[in-house]
């Protein structure tokens, strides 16, 4: 990932890459960025031809960002759920958009968070529930974050000060 241009930290370093490929008329590597970044091929064709001032803003570079890591990662179940919420806030809050595009932030990292979370506050599941369930086992352990504590996990993950962890 982020093989051709590197990790860019905002929205902004991108649309200066961008700027340059289209001031140097190579709509090639604009593509290419766009791709990079999980920006739409078709934005990158609007800017090329001139009918948006820029290739990305803030949210749709966090949100490329995150579908490019998620194609990476194939995130399934919770943690696929997990992802639509990160791209869904990026929409909605500009500070945590910023926040997910900066460097040495990652959904792999997000996910690691969250993970860790769980696998510090599993919890024994009650004998009657897993003999409900049909599991032989004589212990089962959980520890899935609801929506809720999800949400805040995500946002301190992204939000701390500091590097992140990849």
């Amino acid at each position: 990932m982020f093989e051709i241009f590197g990790e860019m930290d905002s929205a902004e370093e991108i649309n200066k890459t961008a700027e340059g490929l289209k001031n140097e008329g190579d709509n090639e590597n604009l593509l290419k960025l766009a791709q990079e970044n999980g920006i739409d091929a078709a934005f990158a064709q609007m800017y090329y031809a001139g009918e948006t001032e820029s290739l990305c803003d803030a949210a749709t570079a966090a949100i490329g960002k995150t579908e490019a890591e998620a194609a990476e990662l194939k995130p399934v179940e919770i943690m696929a759920d997990w992802v639509e919420y990160i791209k869904a806030s990026c929409l909605n809050n500009e500070e945590l958009a910023l926040a997910v595009r900066r460097k040495g932030k990652s959904l792999k990292g997000c996910i690691g968070h969250l993970l860790r979370w769980s696998f510090n506050a599993r919890y024994k599941v009650d004998k009657d529930i897993i003999k409900a369930a049909g599991i032989s086992a004589a212990s089962v352990e959980m520890g899935i974050p609801g929506m809720g504590r999800a949400k805040k996990l995500i946002k301190e993950y992204y939000l701390k000060q500091g590097g992140g962890e990849k």
